[in-house]
């Protein structure tokens, strides 16, 4: 007769399900799902704080090197927490984690020389990982997270890598594409891009407008160079020109643009042409150095603004407005990914070819990208600067106003700056577009001639008409 049984003789069913031979204790043991969206959540948060914080310098490298730090928390944090409080241990997020945080570092200690090094080697490095983080995370994490949250990121590292390193082959193609005319003449701390054709006195130098390049008055500057000489020239971080640490406002510019004319030996006086933003600038240059302007062309000029501001930039530079410039720097940053050249690919193609060509490629680049911010943001200190220019005694000066598509306040304006020399004339060019002055065949005709007919009125003491 078989012996009863015992209640120790009882013996556990075997575990179901994922837990079998796991070797973790019956049941769950806290929440995967909730420590996977916390965990990257808390590194989305590190990376913001860390791009904010006034200990990380407000430049484009340490900025991104802070957000690449904050992200690594995230990815520990993930490794940590799943290990200790759930019964899915996530290990292998200690790679994502300390491929960031290595990265981070080397932003953070070595800036743009480590930067241009690991705009080659980040792109291969993050598709990778990518392509490991999504293997490993399909076998290893058992939750609806993995679907929600965790692949999503995956995902957007993977596009970040493609587009980072598409953005950096295209670019390098771009350079060999449109190599640099002209030269570059360190003006103090970065180095200016000016181009000078044409033979003939007196010197015109053409500035562009908002956000533009030298390449953009490619209608103008050969017209003009068939009657005198002609300078145009990339403003800091524009074209082929160096970015600089210095907050672009119109005195700023100004002041390069004299120590570029001089270093490069080019004699004054000349004759400055600015459209739009570009206005601004040569209003603050003649003001500022009146003895080197001979005369002037207006192209639908930004008008300055009614009263003067400050005779100089605000002390301590591009730091002096640290969110702007975290602003610019994460323009810089999503330009490197690939953004800017969706973007460049909107710029009408109405210049000739090869110019259209070269305000394409520098448009997308992540230099551009940081300078048109820092510009933009300056534009109230340039409007005030600009108005310092009250009175240009008997100097030729010409204001063209874009017939179509205008503000009548900035005709208005256009009529009181031309009044500023007794040899100034207001013309409105009918038809014609505040960018199509310089970007149209037809009317860019127009703003050439305008330019010379200032030429010949020095040449020949005569005064302008209408």
């Amino acid at each position: 007769m078989a012996a009863s049984r015992t209640p120790t003789d009882v013996r556990p069913s075997p575990p179901s399900g994922p837990e079998r031979g796991s070797g973790a204790a019956p049941g769950p043991r806290g929440h995967i799902g909730r420590v996977v969206t916390g965990s990257l959540a808390a590194g989305l948060l590190a990376a913001a704080l860390l791009a904010a914080a006034p200990f990380v310098p407000a430049r484009e490298s340490a900025v991104t090197g802070a957000i690449l730090c904050g992200f690594a928390v995230g990815w520990a944090l993930l490794a940590v927490l799943s290990v200790r409080s759930t019964d899915q241990p996530q290990r292998w997020a200690g790679v994502p984690a300390l491929v960031m945080g290595v990265g981070g570092l080397v932003l953070l200690g070595f800036g743009r020389p480590a930067r241009d090094v690991l705009d080659w080697v980040w792109p291969p490095v993050v598709l990778v990982l990518a392509t490991w983080m999504l293997a490993v995370a399909h076998r290893r994490l058992r939750s609806p997270s993995r679907r929600w949250v965790l692949y999503p990121v995956i995902a957007a590292l993977a596009l970040a890598g493609l587009g980072g390193g598409y953005q950096t082959v295209a670019v390098a193609s771009d350079a060999r594409e449109f190599p640099m005319p002209g030269q570059l003449v360190d003006v103090g701390g970065h180095r200016l891009h000016l181009s000078c054709t044409g033979t003939g006195s007196p010197t015109v130098v053409l500035q562009p407008g908002l956000g533009e390049m030298s390449s953009t008055m490619g209608w103008i500057a050969p017209a003009v160079a068939r009657q005198t000489r002609v300078c145009v020239y990339d403003r800091a971080g524009r074209g082929w020109s160096e970015p600089s640490d210095t907050a672009e406002d119109a005195t700023q510019i100004a002041t390069e643009l004299h120590t570029l004319l001089g270093r490069a030996g080019v004699q004054a006086p000349y004759v400055l042409a600015g459209h739009s933003f570009g206005g601004r600038y040569v209003l603050t240059y003649a003001a500022r150095y009146p003895d080197d302007v001979a005369g002037m062309v207006l192209i639908d000029t930004t008008p300055p603004a009614s009263q003067p501001g400050p005779a100089v930039a605000a002390p301590g530079g591009r730091g002096s407005d640290d969110a702007v410039a975290r602003v610019s720097a994460l323009a810089a940053a999503a330009a490197r990914l690939g953004v800017a050249r969706l973007y460049s690919q909107l710029v009408p193609g109405t210049l000739p070819a090869r110019p259209a060509g070269e305000v394409r490629a520098s448009t997308s680049t992540a230099d551009n990208f940081a300078s048109f911010v820092d510009e933009f943001a300056q534009g109230n200190a340039s409007a005030q600067e600009a108005a310092g220019f009250t009175d240009f005694a008997d100097k030729p000066l010409v204001v063209l106003t874009a017939g179509a598509g205008g503000d009548p306040a900035d005709a208005a304006a256009h009529v009181r700056l031309a009044s500023m020399s007794t040899d100034g004339v207001h013309r409105v060019i009918d038809g014609a577009t505040h960018q199509s002055l310089i970007a149209d065949h037809d009317d860019s005709a127009a703003t050439a001639r305008a330019v010379l007919d200032v030429v010949a009125s020095l040449r020949t003491g005569s005064r302008l008409t209408d």
